[in-house]
């Protein structure tokens, strides 16, 4: 039976997961169960070391800071005055203010770093805006949830920050590999959206009125409400490419930006100041309890052997590289239809690193694929996690059939991207090797 444990873990979590046991607790009790079996009373220490291993990582205490960030911004009114810029220029095509939503759910997602907050602040301005014009209930939802996807590949994301610290390498290498993709993904939403409107205007009619407005007032808008979050994204992604400053002292530049750029606006009272910090706790205290017990569960799974397991597998398989990432990234993407992000990255990334230095494949080209396809999973049906978000904000006559509808296409796009990055490598390389 003992041969058996690795295996017998992740069937039991599973188990626990479907029964509607939180993640966090899920993998805790694994790891305590069987840790028992191997350790006995002596497990208690085990847990003891993951748990001081995970509160003692100093490359996630840049979460706090980034969720800090992205939680002001949230509640200030600069999210809503980027919105109807973006739309006076583009809401007088026909799937303009599609592209303005999506444009949006890019430079949100590079202001805030947090995987659901821009899709539920997104969406909650674009849905009654794409509804009034009589859009179809598949394109909005679609792009929305697509939208809200770019928060997990486009820097900074949080979930950057929790692979780099699980891999052991670089949050900075790391935050400029995946820049490329996640402009280049938003590039390929966008032409997606502009492409099948031009094909069929019915589905996204144009606004005429925004067309009449005075070039000076647009342009006016435009730099008011562009300029800010600029300002921040350069700030934080600036200083750490530059190598000014480190992911922690970024985040902190960040944090405290965006509470200047919210003082600035008069958007920062003291309510909105103290609504953000315990929605910075909370999130940080689930995502720290899911790293606990990410960690505990690994360091089970790699003492009774479930590494030497697979690694046994797979050199049974004889897999090429390429090979070998179809299949480890097979398993993600249906590891992702079940479980959130940071399990995924928690329980596989450490799992995964040894295989891949040993196929002698580039962990950060890696990293990079890896986060694509988290991203698609982050959509994929049954339990795509993105649909769940938008139910929590959709209108009543916006049903799961549209919703799953419209995000098919988007997947399709994101499948497209991992095979570009999968066969020119330097999409995800070339950026860290000029700057690191």
């Amino acid at each position: 039976m003992m041969d058996y444990i690795p295996l017998l873990m992740f069937a039991l979590l599973f188990v626990f997961i479907f029964l509607g046991i939180p993640v966090s607790f899920s993998l805790i009790t694994v790891s305590a169960l069987f840790g028992l079996l191997l350790f006995g009373e002596n497990i208690f220490q085990q847990m003891f070391g993951s748990l001081l291993q995970a509160s003692t990582n100093f490359s996630l205490s840049a979460i706090p800071l980034f969720v800090l960030m992205g939680a002001i911004l949230e509640r200030s009114g600069l999210a809503r005055r980027l919105y109807e810029a973006l739309q006076l220029w583009l809401g007088g095509f026909s799937g303009g203010l599609a592209m303005s939503t999506m444009l949006m759910c890019g430079i949100f997602a590079a202001s805030s770093g947090i995987v659901g907050a821009v899709e539920i602040v997104v969406g909650m301005m674009a849905i009654p805006a794409m509804s009034k014009y009589h859009y179809d209930r598949s394109l909005i939802a679609g792009t929305i949830c697509a939208g809200g996807s770019l928060g997990t590949i486009i820097p900074p994301s949080v979930i950057v920050v929790v692979y780099a610290s699980m891999a052991q390498l670089s949050i900075g290498q790391l935050f400029a590999a995946t820049l490329i993709p996640g402009v280049l993904m938003m590039l390929l939403f966008l032409l997606y959206i502009g492409v099948r409107c031009w094909i069929t205007p019915a589905l996204a009619p144009a606004v005429p009125a925004m067309q009449a407005t005075p070039l000076m007032e647009k342009l006016t808008i435009t730099l008011k409400a562009l300029i800010p979050p600029f300002l921040l994204i350069f700030a934080v992604l600036g200083s750490m490419l530059a190598g000014i400053a480190s992911p922690t002292e970024s985040a902190a530049v960040g944090a405290f930006g965006a509470a200047l750029l919210a003082l600035c606006f008069r958007e920062l009272t003291v309510r909105r100041l103290i609504e953000a910090l315990v929605s910075t706790i909370t999130i940080t205290a689930m995502i720290m309890l899911i790293v606990t017990g990410g960690t505990m569960f690994t360091a089970i799974f790699a003492a009774s052997g479930g590494g030497w397991m697979l690694a046994d597998f797979m050199g049974e398989l004889d897999l090429s590289p390429y090979w070998l990432i179809l299949a480890l990234m097979f398993i993600v993407l249906i590891a992702g239809m079940v479980l959130d992000w940071i399990s995924i990255v928690l329980i596989f990334v450490p799992i995964f690193m040894p295989l891949v230095k040993m196929a002698g494949i580039d962990p950060i080209w890696f990293a990079v694929m890896f986060m694509v396809v988290v991203q698609t999973a982050y959509l994929t049906p049954p339990l795509a996690p993105s649909i769940f978000y938008l139910r929590s904000i959709a209108p009543p006559d916006m049903s799961y059939g549209h919703m799953y509808k419209g995000v098919l296409p988007f997947i399709a796009i994101q499948l497209l991207l991992f095979l570009i990055i999968l066969a020119v490598p330097a999409i995800a390389t070339w950026l860290p090797r000029q700057l690191f």
